[in-house]
């Protein structure tokens, strides 16, 4: 009996050493700035990085003799880019705990393929966060009462305050897509899938961000709820029929949902941009004001949205064409084999012999009634 070899850790700093040590390299930069917070001298820096900067309290008129109400708002600035990178430490830490303690072990149970396998990890993590983001974006959107009066995605502009919800309900989804980069090498993507992942990445970030830049954040808002449902019913359906090849309902609601929150998008963005800030009484292009509101501005984010939303149609039905080919195939083949097993076989006319061979169990043949007859 051999002795069982032990395996040998990698060289520090190596390839292999950065891929299964980099949740706990990231863990300890964000423990040191966490650290930071029980020194007089660092504390100052370290809350730019971990607290919501750029507070602003203004007061509410009220019709009661006693003091005014004060409310915080924030707005947003180069600081912001500190708080953004501590969340994308945190969204690496929480992204390989999701991957090692849930993940990998439905993996161990399921035996998938390396294709599979990879898909199965990626529809994974988005699920997750889909869901979150989701059920709080729903929950920012019921109690700023955006969906109820459509009327406040252009009335007021410039909207430079922003609710702390709201405001970091905005850091995490660029943090988020930020840190979803470096996980295309810690998680070791196959090429070929890089490029489809690197596309719909960098296109949440520019969305996200000129939003967020543009002081559209409520519009931003409105529009990315009801498409982290969408994804979130397309992960989840994938991960069900990763599990079991028979569920595919999903993908029909999915392919529903798809399409009716592409024409909501449509529809909301060129409400606001062709006929709600086009009539506003504040026009003009203001950077300290925070003012974006001319028709250059208005034009180019009506037309990244509309052009992105025609992508991603191309993009669907070549998907619904390509799943509609391979189901027709599956159908022929499947027919072809059950023609083949239903036709009998070919039989001589002579007894005693099939397809032209004689049957070896045969016991009369001419040659034995020929000698008989001598």
């Amino acid at each position: 009996m051999g002795f069982r070899k032990k395996s040998k850790s990698p060289p520090v700093l190596s390839h292999e050493f950065v891929l299964q040590n980099h949740a706990d390299m990231v863990s300890c930069v964000a423990m040191v700035i966490l650290l930071g917070l029980m020194f007089e001298v660092t504390a100052k820096f370290a809350i730019m990085f971990i607290t919501v900067q750029y507070n602003v309290t203004q007061s509410l008129d009220t019709d009661a003799e006693d003091k005014p109400e004060s409310v915080n708002y924030y707005r947003y600035g180069p600081k912001d880019m500190a708080t953004v990178f501590f969340y994308l430490l945190i969204a690496i830490i929480l992204h390989a705990l999701i991957q090692e303690y849930i993940l990998d072990k439905i993996n161990r149970r399921l035996h998938l393929s390396k294709t599979k396998h990879s898909k199965f990890n990626e529809s994974g993590q988005l699920a997750t966060f889909y869901l979150f983001s989701f059920v709080w974006g729903c929950s920012i959107l019921t109690n700023e009462e955006f969906v109820t009066n459509p009327t406040f995605l252009w009335e007021g502009y410039p909207h430079i305050h922003m609710a702390f919800q709201v405001k970091f309900f905005y850091v995490c989804q660029i943090a988020y897509w930020l840190h979803a980069l470096p996980e295309l090498y810690f998680q070791k993507v196959r090429k070929e899938d890089i490029p489809r992942q690197l596309y719909y990445i960098c296109l949440y970030i520019f969305h996200i961000t000129g939003a967020y830049v543009l002081n559209l954040h409520r519009l931003g808002l409105v529009l990315l709820v009801p498409h982290y449902l969408v994804e979130l019913l397309f992960h989840a359906s994938r991960l069900f029929y990763f599990s079991d090849e028979n569920k595919q309902k999903g993908f029909t609601l999915w392919a529903l949902l798809f399409v009716i929150t592409r024409l909501l998008t449509l529809t909301v963005s060129v409400l606001t941009f062709g006929f709600g800030l086009s009539r506003t009484d504040n026009q003009g292009f203001s950077l300290a004001e925070g003012n974006f509101n001319v028709l250059t501005v208005r034009m180019t984010c009506l037309s990244a949205i509309c052009l992105t939303q025609a992508w991603m149609m191309w993009k669907f039905i070549n998907f619904q064409l390509k799943k509609w080919r391979e189901q027709s195939q599956i159908q022929a083949s499947k027919k072809k084999a059950v023609g083949q097993k239903s036709r009998p076989s070919k039989k001589d006319s002579r007894g005693g012999s099939v397809n032209g061979v004689m049957k070896p169990d045969d016991k009369t043949s001419p040659r034995a009634r020929k000698s008989k007859a001598s």
